[in-house]
């Protein structure tokens, strides 16, 4: 375990610094607030630490998000000030809260001898993060915050990862303490499957003619894609992804379908609602994967879940059998226990059925692209985007139409490789968050996708890339439009358009005003060039793309069955 040398006479923001060094932390994402100056005064000293200044709290600990996404470690944002500046930081964190990532936020507070008194920029603090976070401290004594750091480590990593988030009183971080030590905290151990357990999950597969294997979360997060190959290979039975995580499996293995449920392609998604037999490996079968409803999966089938968080268990659906695991390490151990079956009977007409059909669907979304129409066409868009993107790359999505339709449109090889919203479903994301997966991942090229609407909330970061050199490729798709609610407006409210069209500058000239590069891109035929040079140019890069204002898609037809006619 690592440890600093003993007492030491420090003040509370240097303390703060001294236990992040101790945790290994590269990078601290932030703005500046006047509550706070004497952590940063501390953390001008700190070499090796590097801080990114961010425009926005908000977007600050979208970087966090991703950095802690993309590395596994967490993302450490700043407030500098209390009040206002905490306030913006709670977009950010209620966003890592749902995608369970390890985001750890400080924030200033008021001092603790003001609380309770209307003070200048007073807010309940430790109110407003409680229900989005893992847990939320408020620091009381000085002496107390390497305790408090060390716990906040272990809280945000251990499974099921999530944001912690720590309130500093001005008071706090200026006292003197004398602090004996600082420790790293320590790794958790992981939950196993009982052998009882996988015994009679592998009875169940065996004895089926219609298995599917979910790989969720669980398994994208801890790099377990391999091993559950390993098991679909041994039992010839499919493979498809939990919604957002159509990067836990290379696109190009035979057996992975790609992602299910209401936004994912026909061909996984119909597995589901066939399948006798779902063995879900790190997914909580949440909303967007069923939408809570057997439309999305088979209300016959028998359901395995394997997750790491015992209340995810049969939490929306009936079970078989529930497994509190991690879903890597039983992966691993249901190989183990096939071996030790004399006969494994291998599923051979569902899986064949499922190859031809998926072979056909490739084909097809190739065919279907429209490459020629002029505005640009969505699926032409992606179409250049999958033969054109670096293998490598990582890919950062918004929520919103032309985002939604994107996360099966484009093929994805490694894990850490796809990072959307997920359930929080929020717009203004992307492009920060792709600042921060780039810093955790220096030498892969990272493209952020986003709508015109949610880059024009978060324009400002261009100026956080450009003075860190941080060379992320964003690619709007610009269609003057917030296109999922004038999706719903067209197809449900008789085209009565009120605030979803939307003026816009041209983002590709404002990208050059922030010292970045731009390129415009009004036909398909200029798209390829402009990713490649935008790769190439050794600066943070926007493609500004006009898409066609009426290739809008309404994903949600059945939150709008009341305005239907029959």
């Amino acid at each position: 375990m690592n440890k600093s040398k003993n007492h030491q006479i420090l003040s509370g923001g240097q303390a703060v610094v001294e236990a992040l060094r101790i945790e290994g932390v590269k990078y601290v994402f932030g703005l500046i607030g006047s509550a706070t100056l004497e952590l940063f005064d501390a953390l001008y000293e700190a070499k090796d630490i590097k801080f990114i200044d961010v425009r926005d709290e908000r977007t600050g600990a979208h970087m966090a998000d991703g950095y802690a996404r993309a590395s596994g470690q967490p993302g450490i944002v700043i407030a500098g000030q209390n009040g206002p500046g905490a306030t913006n930081l709670v977009t950010g964190i209620a966003q890592a809260n749902a995608a369970f990532s390890p985001v750890i936020s400080l924030a200033g507070d008021i001092a603790s001898e003001h609380r309770g008194k209307d003070a200048f920029q007073e807010i309940d603090q430790q109110a407003l993060f409680e229900p989005i976070t893992k847990k939320t401290f408020s620091v009381k004594q000085t002496e107390k915050i390497p305790k408090i750091l060390n716990e906040a480590f272990n809280l945000a990593l251990a499974p099921r990862c999530g944001p912690v988030h720590v309130n500093l009183p001005r008071d706090i971080l200026t006292n003197n303490a004398n602090f004996a030590e600082f420790n790293k905290h320590h790794n958790n151990i992981l939950p196993k499957a009982s052998k009882d357990n996988l015994t009679k999950t592998i009875d169940i597969i065996l004895s089926s003619s219609k298995p599917v294997i979910i790989a969720g979360g669980g398994i994208k997060n801890s790099q377990g894609g391999q091993e559950v190959i390993h098991l679909a290979k041994i039992l010839n039975i499919p493979i498809v992804s939990s919604a957002g995580h159509g990067d836990a499996l290379p696109f190009d293995e035979s057996l992975y379908a790609g992602q299910m449920g209401p936004r994912g392609n026909p061909v996984a998604s119909n597995l589901v609602k066939e399948a006798d037999v779902i063995l879900a490996l790190g997914t909580r079968l949440g909303f967007n994967s069923t939408f809570f409803s057997y439309e999305n999966i088979n209300e016959q089938a028998s359901i395995i879940q394997i997750d790491i968080e015992p209340k995810s268990l049969g939490r929306y659906f009936p079970i078989t059998i529930g497994i509190c695991a991690d879903a890597k390490t039983a992966a691993i151990e249901l190989c183990n226990e096939i071996s030790l079956k004399k006969e494994a009977i291998k599923i051979d007409t569902w899986t064949k059925n499922f190859l031809d059909k998926r072979k056909d669907y490739l084909i097809k979304r190739d065919e279907e692209a429209d490459i020629n129409s002029h505005p640009i066409k969505p699926t032409g868009l992606f179409k250049i985007l999958r033969e054109t993107l670096p293998k490598n790359a990582a890919v950062t999505l918004d929520a919103g139409t032309l985002c939604l339709q994107a996360t099966d449109m484009l093929n994805f090889n490694s894990p850490q490789s796809l990072f959307t919203p997920l359930d929080f479903g929020l717009v203004g994301f992307s492009f920060a968050c792709g600042l921060g997966v780039k810093l955790a991942k220096p030498d892969c090229p990272v493209i952020s996708l986003m709508g015109d609407g949610g880059f024009g909330m978060t324009i400002s970061e261009l100026s956080t890339a450009v003075q860190h050199k941080i060379n992320t490729v964003t690619i709007v798709m610009n269609n003057k439009s917030w296109g999922a609610e004038k999706a719903y407006q067209r197809d449900f409210y008789e085209k009565r358009y009120i605030g979803t069209n939307i003026n816009n500058p041209p983002f590709d000239k404002v990208a050059e005003l922030y010292g970045a590069a731009g390129f415009h891109v009004n036909k398909l035929s200029e798209l390829k060039n402009a990713i490649n040079d935008a790769l190439q140019c050794e600066k943070p890069a926007v493609i500004n793309v006009d898409v066609d204002p009426n290739a809008l898609y309404s994903f949600r037809k059945d939150s709008f069955k009341h305005k239907q006619k029959s």
